[in-house]
């Protein structure tokens, strides 16, 4: 369990409560180690797998499409699994923002409140790692809080970014508010809709 993931902030605000696991360098990064790791890391794979399932009753029931539903699923997906993974990196920030501006380049998003929630997390990600990356790996209350605060906030985005594009994409054709769309332009010929 990767001490920047959300299972180890969990596991870092239980040291300060009298777990006995530490920090430990392995596999290329630091992880923790002891009591009830692999049962948190059980529980991180069964919620990949439910954001899997989500993903895919949205993609069976999604009826109503715009130019940006595409983007706008991807940046949803890759948000679960990241903040269900084991391991929530630096750089996963990256993948995060790069998506998040791709859904924004378009007025028919549903994204725009969850493109600010990554970018809020990126600039708290920033000053974890290098800034204080060890007071993460100490578990200090600096640390502890600082990834609280980063991964609360992704898993917030990761939420809303799920209720906006199931609502975006609901049977009954209403949509989340986003720019006002050209006459016409609000759905994708059908050829468009696969993802294959």
């Amino acid at each position: 369990m990767q001490i920047e993931s959300l299972g180890g902030t969990a596991l870092s605000l239980a040291r300060h409560a009298g777990w006995s696991g530490e920090t430990r360098f392995q596999y290329g990064a630091v992880e923790l180690v002891g009591p009830h790791v692999h049962a948190v890391a059980t529980a991180c794979l069964a919620l990949t797998a439910v954001s899997f399932a989500l993903l895919v009753l949205w993609r069976v029931r999604a009826r109503h499409w715009s130019e940006a539903t595409p983007f706008d699923a991807a940046l949803c997906a890759v948000l679960l699994f990241t903040v269900t993974s084991r391991v929530i990196s630096p750089q996963y920030m990256i993948w995060l923002v790069g998506l998040a501006a791709v859904c924004v380049a378009s007025r028919h998003t549903s994204q725009r409140p969850v493109a600010a929630l990554v970018l809020a997390a990126t600039a708290l990600t920033t000053l974890e790692f290098p800034m204080r990356y060890g007071d993460v790996i100490d578990g200090t209350w600096t640390g502890c809080l600082l990834m609280l605060a980063r991964n609360g906030i992704l898993a917030a985005a990761a939420v809303l970014s799920f209720v906006r594009l199931w609502r975006a994409t609901r049977p009954d054709g209403k949509s989340v508010p986003t720019t006002e769309p050209r006459p016409g332009s609000d759905r994708l010929p059908n050829h468009a809709l696969s993802f294959s």
